[in-house]
């Protein structure tokens, strides 16, 4: 984790040249368009090259607002790619919540802020969607990326993410990426870590990777609005869906070797 940051700094430190070189001083949605298009291009890049990143049931997508909720591995590398993916073809934005200890990450404010991550409340996510915006959630967050064993999920009863699609109305779109796992792996998964985590909610174990697997996004079908439906009786609806797509298009346990293969499988592109 600590290594994937420090490649993120660089990238933040050009904003800052960006924005003194053009005597930003305000905040203006406009201004970052520009770096932001050059940020979902590289994203888009490195995807393709390195992943052979693809989507499958892009038209999914709602038009309009929507929770779009999804399986948080070591790294969540997978999602940062459909959002470039989706911001260079539709030129929509995606925003991200994220956890607040890494959006306190010194030097990275601007840069988190440009691609829309943020320690979003409950307010601010219900306005995000009602201003007719893609909003994205990890319900697992932190703990299913260091502790999540062979893509299970680790969401216990939090429901957040439904409050917030009922107050807003709208609908959530589950996705899940095969392979995701493999890309990145990490070591330190003992009941002291785990009670470390617990407590400080800081701890994040090292890991290593990229492994240039095959990963490929599903997205599922969007769970409308229903205003007769407890958040908690939508959390498991969700739930149920995105191991449904596991289910289908992840074999278990993960292999990266498998995965690896599956990127030069004519068979398996076909299907």
């Amino acid at each position: 984790m600590v290594a994937f940051i420090l490649f993120l700094w660089p990238f933040s430190f050009l904003l800052h040249i960006y924005k003194k070189m053009n005597n930003q001083q305000k905040s203006d949605n406009k201004f970052w368009e520009k770096p932001r298009k050059l940020i979902a291009l590289g994203a888009y890049i490195v995807g393709k090259i390195w992943f052979d990143y693809e989507v499958i049931g892009m038209e999914h997508l709602p038009k309009g607002p929507g929770v779009i909720v999804y399986y948080h591995a070591v790294t969540a590398i997978d999602y940062s790619f459909l959002v470039a993916k989706l911001f260079k073809e539709t030129q929509r934005q995606c925003y991200s919540v994220i956890d607040h200890a890494i959006y306190q990450l010194p030097g990275l404010k601007i840069l988190f802020d440009t691609v829309g991550l943020k320690d979003f409340s409950k307010a601010d996510c219900v306005e995000i969607l009602k201003k007719g915006h893609l909003l994205g959630i990890s319900p697992g967050g932190g703990r299913e990326a260091n502790f999540s064993n062979d893509y299970s999920l680790m969401w216990g009863k939090r429901t957040g993410f439904a409050r917030i699609a009922l107050e807003a109305k709208v609908p959530i779109i589950p996705i899940f990426t095969q392979n995701v796992c493999e890309a990145y792996r990490n070591v330190g998964k003992t009941r002291l870590t785990r009670w470390l985590y617990e407590k400080t909610r800081l701890l994040y174990l090292p890991i290593y990777g990229p492994f240039p697997v095959k990963m490929r996004t599903y997205i599922g079908e969007p769970i409308p609005y229903d205003p007769n439906i407890t958040a908690a009786e939508l959390a498991e609806k969700t739930k149920t869906a995105m191991e449904n797509l596991r289910d289908k298009y992840q074999k278990r346990p993960g292999n990266i070797l498998r995965a690896l293969s599956e990127r030069f499988d004519k068979h398996y592109k076909a299907n």
